[in-house]
């Protein structure tokens, strides 16, 4: 494995999260850059995606590089029927980096084996989807001034969903408070209250969203019941709209109190939301791009010229 591979969030530390908001940071005040000149990169999507491909692809370009890939898997080869091993092992002939979403859990994991060219798991399944992490914690920062010490409720679907598996992972260096708030059917993972249980962070699950954990909460992260994530279509039908944010909800709310998502809703966020101060889920995905240029600097072993330093946190 390419020791600058990121497929989970977890192959980073502390520091290096820090380190990577401050590149970011300096990213969003000087988004344009030759730093990839000369350099490709191959953005490999086998499951479908805008937002991720896109900002992805944008933070390329705003460095300098160029981008091959594709978008839909059934344009490649591997609707005939080539291997994932295959189709790693080719791009890997004609790239610097690869940045790959797949529908398997581990699939990322798996390409850092079959290649030296670092790889950026952008979506493994249910698994991880560590950029996402790293632009979450972007928005969080900006918005609270700090990682610690903070309330944090995700609601939804916590089964299946990657992006809170990795927020979560993420925030085990910082002293979280968590609120899970799901159905049974969606609950959190055992694993995951595992490592809040090894680390120390205290959390408690809930089945509704009420307005006494609204109002305790600092971010509150909603997020899509996955469809594509069930077998069984009757029974993402029974949980698909179990939770719906509406801006009279967040009367009672905190000052500090953002609401974030990973994008796209749904249902889960109502449109009045959106004319609420305390939105902050489309400004986090622009924060996506300049979060993504720092994951592809570091990926490719290039220094950020100068960083404009957050405090400590």
């Amino acid at each position: 494995m390419n020791k600058r591979s990121l497929v989970s969030i977890d192959d980073i530390s502390r520091e290096e999260i820090l380190d990577l908001l401050k590149r970011a940071s300096y990213f969003e005040a000087h988004p344009n850059h030759k730093l990839l000149d000369g350099k490709v990169v191959a953005t490999l999507f086998f499951e479908p995606s805008t937002r991720t491909r896109l900002s992805f692809e944008t933070a390329v370009n705003r460095l300098g590089g160029r981008v091959i890939g594709f978008s839909d898997a059934s344009t490649s080869s591997s609707s005939k029927g080539e291997t994932l091993k295959d189709t790693i092992k080719m791009v890997s002939n004609y790239v610097d980096l690869i940045i790959m979403r797949h529908y398997l859990e581990g699939a990322a994991r798996y390409a850092t084996e079959v290649t030296d060219v670092p790889i950026i798991n952008a979506g493994d399944g249910a698994n991880q989807h560590p950029s996402q992490t790293l632009l979450d914690l972007y928005a969080i920062y900006k918005t609270q001034g700090t990682l610690s010490d903070l309330n944090i409720t995700m609601v939804g679907d916590l089964k299946y969903g990657r992006t809170v598996h990795s927020l979560l992972m993420a925030m085990k260096y910082f002293r979280p408070t968590f609120h899970f708030v799901a159905c049974d059917e969606l609950r959190m993972p055992k694993i995951y209250k595992e490592i809040c249980d090894r680390c120390g962070i205290t959390y408690y699950e809930h089945k509704e969203l009420t307005p006494e954990v609204i109002n305790a909460t600092d971010i509150l992260y909603m997020t899509r019941v996955q469809r594509e994530r069930f077998s069984d279509i009757l029974e993402y039908e029974k949980v698909k709209n179990l939770y719906t944010l509406r801006r009279s909800m967040l009367a009672g709310s905190k000052p500090n109190l953002r609401v974030l998502h990973p994008l796209p809703r749904v249902n889960e966020i109502a449109q009045d939301v959106d004319e609420s101060s305390k939105a902050y889920y489309f400004e986090q995905a622009k924060g996506g791009l300049y979060a993504r240029q720092a994951i592809i600097c570091r990926a490719l072993g290039i220094e950020v010229p100068t960083f404009s330093t957050p405090s400590k946190s």
